[in-house]
């Protein structure tokens, strides 16, 4: 049977600040903030390490208390609106997806006691 999410949004903002630079590649950085239209949700930015200026937005839902759903926002390449289909974003996309499935796996002590 599904939990709801019984963790305190800011706590959970709090969790994630901690615990995702130890998943981060070297150089990349990042930003996790409470989603106030939804309690449930998380925004985290990324910037991508390198000279190419990538920068990635997603929602991570917390569905229940031990699966979130991951949803790529927006990209930008130099503050710039760009489309998102390209190879090196796609890599980008999928390996920062990676790593907030991983960081949500390594809190499920506290999203799912």
């Amino acid at each position: 049977m599904d939990r709801q999410l019984e963790v305190d949004q800011h706590n959970l903002v709090s969790a994630w600040q901690e615990r995702l630079p130890a998943l981060m590649e070297d150089g990349d950085s990042f930003n996790v903030l409470a989603d106030e239209g939804d309690p449930n949700s998380l925004l985290i930015h990324f910037n991508a390490a390198g000279r190419q200026g990538y920068s990635l937005d997603f929602r991570c839902k917390y569905v229940d208390s031990r699966e979130v759903a991951v949803d790529l926002l927006d990209v930008e390449q130099s503050g710039i609106h760009i489309d998102e289909h390209s190879d090196a974003v796609q890599q980008l996309a999928q390996q920062y997806t990676r790593q907030i499935h991983e960081c949500a796996q390594a809190l499920q002590n506290m999203t799912n006691p």
